[in-house]
């Protein structure tokens, strides 16, 4: 399995376990797609991401709108530029500052468009802007799944808003759940990086995997009695 098929599936699967709503299933699903972007396979797509910046960040400042949207794609850029292959990217603090700046750049997007526009529902803005996202983080084998899939369950399950709590959990998720699986590698991640070369390995994964599994019982407790109230007792 390519190692961008196993990083989704694995997202997925851990989304599943937290998160409800499509929107926060799908940006789990994209921030796992995220690290590997510092790859030098991948550099042509780290130029188009610091010109589509500067485009967005030119554009912005002579409308006299929040340029700041525009700067942060940059930063996106450069980091990954900058990085070497799982060093700062794969790294707890290159987690989270990835799981940061993609947050400001959803954030405050839907801010300005909120501003600029008469569209008044929440969820459908941050619906587009979430399937904008995937284009500038998911290759076109992965976007022609993900799409189809996304728009239909935005239509299927009942509509549910995301606050910006979620957004910054869900993209945190899908990062952390990047590094947590390339930990079963052989060359493993220097988790401290840039601070320390020390590297972590399997055991490393899978603890983290067994905290995530416990935080996941713990958080979903409410849900499970709530179950067994009405299918349980009412029996």
């Amino acid at each position: 399995m390519s190692s961008y098929k196993g990083h989704s599936i694995f997202a997925f699967l851990l989304s599943l376990m937290f998160f409800h709503s499509p929107l926060t299933i799908a940006l789990t699903f994209i921030g796992a797609n995220i690290p590997d972007f510092d790859h030098k396979f991948k550099k042509d797509h780290v130029y188009k991401m610091i010109i589509l910046g500067l485009i967005v960040f030119i554009s912005l400042y002579i409308l006299k709108l929040p340029y700041y949207i525009g700067l942060i794609i940059v930063f996106l850029g450069v980091t990954f530029y900058f990085s070497e292959h799982r060093s700062f990217t794969h790294s707890i603090f290159g987690v989270l500052t990835l799981t940061s700046a993609v947050a400001l750049i959803l954030i405050w997007a839907s801010q300005l468009v909120d501003a600029v526009t008469i569209i008044d529902n929440h969820y459908l803005l941050m619906a587009i802007l979430i399937a904008l996202l995937s284009f500038l983080f998911l290759n076109k084998k992965l976007l022609m799944i993900f799409l189809p899939l996304f728009f239909i369950a935005l239509f299927v399950i009942p509509v549910m808003e995301i606050s910006y709590i979620e957004i910054v959990l869900s993209l945190f998720l899908g990062l952390f759940s990047h590094i947590v699986l390339d930990s079963f590698t052989p060359a493993g991640i220097k988790i401290f990086a840039p601070l320390s070369s020390k590297k972590v390995y399997r055991n490393f994964g899978l603890s983290m995997i067994f905290l995530l599994i416990f935080v996941a019982i713990i958080y979903n407790i409410p849900i499970l009695f709530q179950i067994f109230g009405n299918y349980i007792l009412s029996s």
